[in-house]
Order: structure tokens, then C-alpha cells, then sequence
């Protein structure tokens, strides 16, 4: 019927005009991008990059603590200019809400607790998170020679139930898990020795027979 709509795959057509009706039909097509602005209209003038610049930062730190270098990353990333992300930065340095000292010894304490982590590997984690190095060896600092050694002995004793195989295999396996987790080659050998000869008569006999010194020697050599 002349004047009725029909619909069709491309939307909604109107059937051909009456003679004499030049009124348009309308037609509906695709709709305009949201993200057009109407030059006329404040509320669409693009946001100050500063503004985007906080809101990157606070996302990234809603998730976890950052570091300044960790937050001027994710700033280069989405385009946000070095002047800019310096100026925000700096105010949050200002204020405290970031703070690499505060930081590093979190990351520290946290790692070494959580993870059985020792100063090496974790003055590697630091470094790639962008903490210089004073700042990373005050953290260290906390972390002395004997919680490190307690920490490892800590590790080899729960590895050690479940462990099987050899002593000499098991042995070279309890090392290697200490090496990982960035302790010295003397504090891991001897680590293993102690727990390996708590263990049985058989064990001890195979422990006596480890020299952890010149293991220890050997090992530092080999890193060298």
C-alpha cells in the first residue's frame, strides 16, 4: 500500500511517494560516533592531560604500590607528555602517595616473608622496578645474614618431607631451589648439610662427607 513502511535488512524504507509529495522520508542509518564533539559545546572540549595523567596513576595504584619509575611507564605508554607526568608526579611525591623508600622495604619485607626470597633476588626485583640503589640497599639492610640463613633452613626443612630420591640428588636439588631464591652458595650448602643430617643416621653419614666450604668456594667461582 502506497504510504506504508516496510522494513528491509537495510532498515526502515518508505514505500514510493504519492505524486505530488516531495516531503523526504526518513531513513534510519547508522548512528554518529559518541565520540564526536560539537566544537560549540565546553562539555566536549578534550579533558587537561594532567587530569588523565592522576587517573592513570591512581588506577595503577589502586592495584598495588608503585614505584615513581613504575608510574612514569604507564604514563609514556598512554601517551601522556615527560613534562606532564613530571609535574604530577612530583606533587604525588609531595604528598606521600608515592614513596620508593616506603616502598622498597614493604617489597621487602613482603618477599622475603611471603616468597623465602634472600637480598640477591631481591635487590634484582627492586632494580626492575625502578628503585636506585641507595634506596634499595637501606631496604636490604633490614634483612641481616642470620634471618637469611634462618629463613633458608626454614625453606629446606619443608622441602624436605616431600622430597625423594638420593641424598646426593636431593641435595643438589635443595641447592639449586636456594640458588634460585638468590642465596649465596655458602649459605644454601650449609643450609642443606644441617637439614639433611636431622634427619637420619644414613643422612648425617652423607652429610659428613660434604665439605660445604669448598663447595661453597667452588660455587662462587663458577659465578665469577
Amino acid at each position: 500500500m502506497a504510504g506504508r513502511r516496510a522494513r528491509t535488512g537495510r532498515g526502515w524504507d518508505a514505500s514510493p511517494p504519492r505524486a505530488g509529495d516531495t516531503t523526504p522520508r526518513p531513513r534510519r542509518g547508522r548512528r554518529a560516533s559518541g565520540n564526536a564533539s560539537d566544537p560549540g559545546d565546553p562539555a566536549s572540549a578534550p579533558r587537561e592531560e594532567a587530569e588523565v595523567a592522576r587517573e592513570i596513576c591512581l588506577r595503577q595504584l589502586a592495584v598495588r604500590p608503585r614505584t615513581r619509575a613504575e608510574l612514569a611507564t604507564a604514563l609514556a605508554r598512554r601517551g601522556i607528555s615527560e613534562e606532564t607526568a613530571n609535574q604530577v608526579l612530583d606533587r604525588y611525591d609531595e604528598v606521600g602517595i608515592i614513596d620508593d623508600a616506603a616502598f622498597a622495604r614493604a617489597w621487602v619485607s613482603s618477599r622475603h616473608a611471603g616468597r623465602g626470597l634472600a637480598r640477591r633476588a631481591l635487590a634484582n626485583e627492586l632494580r626492575q622496578r625502578g628503585v636506585d640503589g641507595d634506596t634499595a640497599s637501606e631496604a636490604l639492610d633490614e634483612l641481616d645474614e642470620t634471618t637469611e640463613a634462618e629463613t633458608a633452613r626454614a625453606l629446606v626443612d619443608r622441602k624436605l618431607r616431600t622430597a625423594r630420591g638420593e641424598p646426593d640428588a636431593v641435595f643438589r636439588r635443595l641447592v639449586g631451589m636456594l640458588a634460585r631464591k638468590g642465596y649465596p652458595a655458602g649459605v644454601a650448602i650449609r643450609a642443606v648439610k644441617d637439614a639433611i643430617a636431622a634427619q637420619s643416621a644414613e643422612a648425617a653419614e652423607f652429610a659428613e662427607q660434604i665439605d660445604a666450604d669448598a663447595l661453597a668456594d667452588a660455587e662462587g667461582e663458577i659465578d665469577r
